[in-house]
């Protein structure tokens, strides 16, 4: 066996050993990784295993001094009981329909709004941008009044619209779609309008089939807004009728104190509908969001 053969094979034979090796450290740290995003997702769902949890317990022994996840018995009752103690049904539709209209109505806001700023030569067309993004620090407790007093002068007050409308038009999905909208190379738009399209053709035809993953985050983020928004459905809203989830929730608290079992029977429920959402919308979500990190690229 001449020389040449004999480092070859101490060649061949070094390298195995250093691929076995990195296929260790990479085994090890795909575990500690797998390891830490588990502990970081229990941490995040721990929360909502507790109120299923106590959804099921006794009313004395939400509060027992010894914490336990399981309480003396199971009471499936409970998620009865919440159902119809108050009309939680009606308010998880209201809630339900609300949320979607509110989502649609807000899509369709943004997509029209983020299409001009991002598309249309107008003057003085970055500066009106950037007002409309200023708003954006404007918090809800500002703004409830004067949409409160609005509302009022128009006739909408206690009606599904004043619920729907007035939050539908912000400046998140405007900017959210106008940086996706600029990643979009003018050329297709361009030869849309060769063939004749016009500018809402090319939007509908064109742009937006490339927009899906931005436009089910945005969907999904204006659902779970609606659903969950409390102070102004609490201001605008008289009629039990029109409650949504919130409000419905608030009334499980009386002058006695609060039916914490109860509360949590029907918090749990009231968790479906955006359960469904995202599950439906899973796919969609994580590709918007992984391109919304790399600013749309």
């Amino acid at each position: 066996m001449t020389n040449d053969t004999v480092s070859t094979a101490e060649t061949i034979s070094h390298r195995k050993h250093r691929l076995r090796r990195d296929q260790k450290v990479t085994a090890v740290k795909v575990w500690l990784n797998t390891l830490a995003m588990s502990i970081v997702a229990l941490i995040f769902t721990f929360p909502f295993i507790w109120m299923v949890f106590s959804a099921l317990k006794p009313e004395a022994e939400i509060f027992s001094a010894i914490p336990s996840f399981i309480g003396s018995e199971v009471q499936w009752s409970n998620f009865v009981d919440a159902w119809t103690l108050v009309p939680f049904g009606r308010f998880i539709f209201n809630g339900f329909f609300v949320a979607i209209m509110g989502a649609l109505l807000s899509v369709v806001v943004a997509v029209l709004s983020a299409y001009a700023f991002a598309r249309l030569r107008f003057r003085y067309r970055d500066r009106l941008f950037l007002l409309y993004v200023l708003t954006l620090v404007l918090p809800q407790e500002v703004l409830v009044v004067p949409l409160f007093i609005m509302m009022n002068q128009f006739g909408l007050a206690d009606t599904y619209a004043a619920l729907i409308i007035p939050f539908a038009f912000t400046a998140f999905g405007t900017f959210l779609l106008r940086q996706f909208f600029l990643t979009i190379p003018v050329e297709f738009e361009e030869a849309a309008r060769i063939d004749g399209a016009s500018r809402l053709r090319t939007l509908w035809s064109v742009l937006l089939p490339q927009l899906t993953a931005p436009l089910s985050v945005l969907a999904v983020f204006s659902f779970v807004g609606y659903y969950n928004s409390y102070l102004w459905p609490l201001i605008i809203i008289n009629s039990q009728d029109l409650a949504t989830v919130p409000l419905g929730l608030s009334m499980f608290t009386g002058e006695h104190g609060t039916q914490w079992s109860l509360t949590m029977a029907a918090a749990t429920l009231a968790i479906i509908p955006s359960l469904i959402i995202v599950a439906v919308l899973q796919r969609q979500l994580i590709r918007g969001i992984v391109l919304g990190g790399f600013g749309g690229r």
